[in-house]
């Protein structure tokens, strides 16, 4: 059966990449699109598709979702949210890609997600090598008690950290808390110096000219340090893979989900 998805965001960077990828595929069906800065075109000519009568709409509605399946949120925080409960209201399953929802924001959507009997998939990054940069700290928080995220990204990025460093800060949380040695309280100097904590780990943002995306977590201990390091090209050929594997197993399960892992085979 066709699935048939509305992308939030499909003219975007990643979005854009996105919709031609689901367009080209048999088992998927784009069913609608949305775009602030390109309302009431239409699709197939703003991303150069064939055969589909897709117009572009500037939110998410009941009515745009009528005939979708899942919706794929790449857009901003500011306006992710209303996406997403306007898509779980209408029994939409929904694929998280928008980086900046707050842990709250996550179990408002899992309450949600369970009244309503769907499923949605969160990811901070679709990427498979970033799947294993999470899945390898977990296994190294599991034996070193303390780390410290480093989160890289260009001049022009607004939210920090990123979707990336988030979702890593929530998954060791589920390990451990990194066990500082001198406590945030006790800091001589301004404590904003030392990151900020983020479910128990300390994450240093970045941003400036010349990066693209990376996230580095740095684990130590006495006389050794361990390094685990994910930097994306300029492409978002990587999330795009990941997204639609999302897309295909998000209506598998209810509630919220957070990782890509959590629908591969990774044990």
């Amino acid at each position: 059966m066709t699935k048939k998805v509305c992308i939030a965001g499909a003219t975007g960077w990643a979005g854009s990449a996105l919709t031609k990828a689901v367009h080209a595929q048999t088992d998927m069906q784009v069913a609608g699109a949305v775009s602030r800065t390109r309302k009431g075109e239409k699709l197939a000519e703003v991303l150069g598709l064939e055969k589909t009568d897709v117009i572009i709409t500037d939110s998410v509605t009941k009515a745009s979702l009528a005939d979708a399946r899942v919706l794929v949120e790449f857009t901003k925080p500011d306006v992710a949210m209303t996406h997403i409960m306007t898509a779980l209201d209408a029994g939409v399953h929904v694929v998280v890609g928008t980086s900046g929802l707050t842990d709250a924001d996550y179990a408002q959507i899992h309450e949600k997600a369970l009244e309503k009997k769907v499923g949605v998939l969160a990811a901070g990054n679709f990427a498979l090598t970033v799947v294993l940069l999470q899945k390898f700290s977990e296994i190294a928080a599991r034996y070193i008690p303390q780390w410290e995220i480093i989160d890289y990204a260009g001049d022009a990025k607004k939210d920090s950290p990123s979707g990336t460093a988030r979702e890593l800060a929530f998954r060791l949380s589920q390990v451990r808390r990194s066990q500082l040695t001198v406590p945030l309280a006790d800091t001589q100097g301004p404590v904003e110096a030392r990151g900020a904590d983020m479910t128990g780990s300390q994450v240093h943002s970045i941003r400036l000219p010349g990066f693209t995306l990376s996230s580095e977590i740095i684990f130590g201990m006495p006389d050794q340090t361990l390094t685990i390091r994910h930097d994306a090209g300029t492409s978002a050929q990587p999330y795009v893979e990941g997204a639609l594997l999302a897309i295909r197993k998000v209506d598998t399960f209810t509630g919220l989900r957070r990782g890509l892992d959590h629908v591969m085979d990774l044990d």
